[in-house]
């Protein structure tokens, strides 16, 4: 079975077979992705997956509403944890991001609707073959980036964004020669 080559152990390969890359819907999980790629700014992926159980603790289960209401207590205590990553701005941006969220579900519904509308509501299927072809960023995740920024949402840069619709199943970037490709 052929993988895409940044599926190096275990962890990663599981979450490459059972998440990466596909389409997500749901309000919470598309925000606990949003905050976790937010985390991952600087660090590798296999670093913020080994922490994500006690994000999800720390964060309520990555529900909006109450990650939004988290008060300074108790983004103190998640930024004393060693279970998570230490970064006073990513531990604030997640509270941030919820509030941010909150008004895009006020405007747009739901939080999916108003992110898959970056890309019709259709996912972008690449056809790359080595790892090298595919891109950091991209002219869609650019608008996306600068978008989110414009209502509020922090640690969402162009890269951040596109990292985030690869994890999502926004655009299909697993390679031609791996298996998941035609899957998805």
């Amino acid at each position: 079975m052929h993988r895409c080559p940044w599926a190096t152990d275990d962890l990663l390969a599981a979450y490459h077979d059972t998440e990466w890359g596909v389409p997500l819907h749901e309000d919470r999980a598309l925000f606990e992705f949003l905050c976790l790629e937010g985390a991952q700014a600087g660090l590798s992926w296999r670093t913020v997956l080994a922490k994500r159980e006690r994000y999800r603790e720390l964060f309520h289960g990555f529900d909006i509403e109450r990650v939004a209401r988290m008060d300074e207590r108790e983004l103190g205590k998640a930024l004393a944890d060693p279970g998570i990553i230490r970064n006073r701005l990513k531990v604030h941006a997640a509270r941030d991001n919820a509030r941010a969220a909150l008004e895009v579900i006020d405007a747009h519904g739901s939080l999916d609707a108003y992110l898959w509308s970056f890309v019709d509501g259709t996912p972008v299927r690449n056809r790359w073959r080595e790892r090298s072809e595919v891109p950091a960023t991209t002219a869609l995740s650019d608008r996306m980036s600068k978008a989110m920024k414009k209502q509020g949402f922090r640690f969402v840069g162009s890269t951040i964004c596109y990292a985030f619709m690869q994890a999502t199943g926004m655009v299909n970037d697993h390679l031609t020669g791996c298996f998941r490709h035609g899957q998805l």
